[in-house]
């Protein structure tokens, strides 16, 4: 019991400055993140490891996904600011 609560309070701890940044910054990152993971893995394909090429490929489309959740979240925040705008 004591391990899922303190795995709870982690989870909470990282999770909160996450929530809290302003959509863009979250996309920025995202895309910041995918930059390295590219180049990573061009760096990994020329020093022929497959094993952490295929493991960069999968972080890779893992980012992407995340980016893309983020940029819909960022458009939604948008539509939700320009409607209490008009309010």
């Amino acid at each position: 019991m004591k391990l899922h609560t303190l795995a709870l309070a982690a989870l909470v701890a990282l999770a909160g400055p996450a929530i809290a940044q302003a959509p863009k910054d979250t996309v920025k990152s995202d895309r910041e993140q995918i930059k390295a993971d590219k180049e990573k893995l061009r760096a990994d394909r020329k020093a022929g490891d497959k094993d952490a090429a295929k493991a960069d490929r999968e972080k890779l489309k893992a980012d992407k996904a995340k980016l893309k959740a983020d940029r819909k979240a960022a458009k939604q925040a948008n539509k939700e600011a320009k409607k209490e705008e008009k309010k």
